[in-house]
């Protein structure tokens, strides 16, 4: 694109007509979050998700796209093809010209005193949080993820101080090889890759040390002459000395110290992700070499699409498209809004599959920095068994509530369509009554009375319209909104959808 469009929130984006006058959905709206339910075959993807897609781009909006299935580059690809927008569609696949080296990209991010530690290990830990298989939530969770955080912020904070930079590799050798309790010395002959960082990191430090010493006056050398006093003032001075001996306890006592069971799983946790991001093509296109891409292309009117289904890459690919996500969102999070105003969106069919534990944090502060994100999912039960736990009901609540414009097309899930038709609500109905009576004299009583009855019964979702010829490519659903109401006065309306 070679102008930047005019990004005014009361844009229009859908003008829906009816009996009643005509509707509007706008940017504003948008920004408010949208997600769409709908069974397989109901038409959410070829029809809302088509129609969504196709606003967001004419209109100018830039943002990441998530992919599930195989077939949806060449949807984006025709999306874009259709508004003019090639050109901006950036493709991070196996072959593909582009990467994105997660690692070097957070080491760059120094933000309100966040160090390079910190930014790593809070991407490593929402990516690994986020596996479905981790939601199965026990008492000892606060142990276990104490334990990795600990072992995540010493690992990195070691290869940090060996290096001065740090790479994948070297955080899978070194927890792999790191002390146990049982080792005494090593055999080999050859220092392992723990002991090639711990040396190489202390000999940094001990440089630094040296330095610090040569520093000081005769008084201050004289002050200093107690050995308890002098390490005293170096771990003042020098945070990398702080960190070194923090990073000694830990290896020496904490870690070298646990149980062999607890230890194997705190490791394991962590040495299976890094093992599935060092697999090819994965580790080429995130672990390695210079980024051609990063975050801020979406903020110069980029659209960027992982091609990395789910249904092909398995859990390797859904890692890196949540480790994106991720990075992505506090990215965008982090633009100043006054200065570049560009409407952002973030797309994901078969949402459930990318969820990760910060999404209903993200989601509650998404509006203000304009960013849309749509959730495309066949039911609520496909959320609850990706946020898993005693606690998935209130998660996943938590998170339903962020989105402020729903659509609900054909379902067969008694849950789905429960929550729709509470969602949308009820409303008092007249009931007549008419009695006869032949006893003695002929008798007639009408009566009139109120009820409250559920607007949109639950078992009506399921005969909505599905398009296909049958239908002449036309999906019915239900449409919520919160707040502006349809033309009707509510906040709900059953509108149409074309498949084209």
């Amino acid at each position: 694109m070679t102008t930047t469009p005019s990004f005014d929130l009361d844009t229009v984006l859908f003008e829906f007509a009816d009996k009643h006058g005509r509707s509007e959905w706008t940017i504003r709206q948008a920004v408010e979050q949208v997600c769409v339910f709908g069974a397989c075959g109901a038409g959410k993807t070829s029809s809302v998700g088509r129609a969504l897609a196709l606003k967001y781009l004419s209109h100018g909006f830039s943002g990441l796209v998530l992919c599930a299935k195989a077939e949806e580059k060449a949807l984006w690809q025709e999306y874009c093809r259709q508004t003019n927008r090639l050109d901006d569609l950036i493709v991070i696949e196996p072959g593909g010209k582009h990467r994105f080296n997660f690692l070097e990209y957070e080491s760059s991010q120094r933000v309100g005193g966040i160090s390079i530690t910190q930014n790593i290990v809070q991407v490593l830990k929402t990516v690994i949080a986020s596996d479905a298989k981790n939601g199965a939530h026990k008492n000892d969770d606060v142990f276990w993820e104490n334990a990795q955080d600990m072992l995540l912020t010493n690992v990195i904070s070691l290869c940090n101080l060996a290096y001065g930079k740090v790479f994948l590799r070297n955080l899978f050798d070194v927890i792999s090889t790191a002390p146990k309790r049982e080792q005494t010395t090593n055999d080999t002959g050859k220092p392992t890759s723990f002991e090639q960082a711990f040396t190489a990191a202390q000999k940094n430090v001990y440089a630094q040390i040296e330095r610090f010493e040569k520093g000081l006056s005769p008084a201050e050398r004289d002050r200093l002459k107690d050995e308890a006093a002098f390490e005293s003032a170096v771990l003042d001075a020098l945070p990398d000395a702080a960190l070194m001996k923090q990073v000694d306890q830990f290896f020496a006592e904490t870690f070298r110290n646990l149980s062999e069971k607890t230890r194997s799983i705190i490791e394991f946790s962590f040495s299976g992700f890094l093992f599935r991001l060092l697999q090819e093509p994965v580790y080429s296109l995130f672990c390695k070499g210079t980024s051609t891409v990063t975050p801020e292309d979406c903020l110069n009117g980029k659209i960027i699409l992982l091609n990395l289904p789910v249904k092909h890459y398995h859990k390797a690919g859904r890692d890196c498209q949540v480790l994106f996500k991720y990075i992505w969102q506090r990215a965008m999070e982090r633009r100043n809004v006054a200065e570049n105003n560009r409407v952002l969106f973030l797309y994901a069919d078969e949402a459930q599959l990318f969820l990760h534990p910060y999404d209903a944090e993200y989601q509650a502060t998404a509006r203000s920095s304009r960013i849309i994100t749509t959730y495309l999912s066949q039911n609520l039960p496909n959320y609850h068994a990706n946020m898993g736990g005693d606690q998935s009901e209130y998660r996943v609540k938590s998170l339903l509530g962020t989105f402020g414009t729903k659509f609900f097309l054909a379902n067969a899930d008694t849950h789905t369509n429960k929550y729709a038709s509470e969602l949308i609500g009820s409303a008092y109905t007249e009931d007549h009554t008419h009695s006869v009576s032949m006893s003695g004299k002929f008798s007639s009583s009408r009566s009139k009375s109120y009820k409250l009855e559920q607007m949109v019964r639950p078992e009506e979702f399921a005969g909505l319209k599905t398009g296909g010829p049958l239908n002449n490519f036309e999906v019915e659903c239900y449409m919520h909104c919160q707040g502006k109401p349809f033309a009707s006065g509510l906040n709900f309306n059953k509108v149409k959808f074309k498949q084209i």
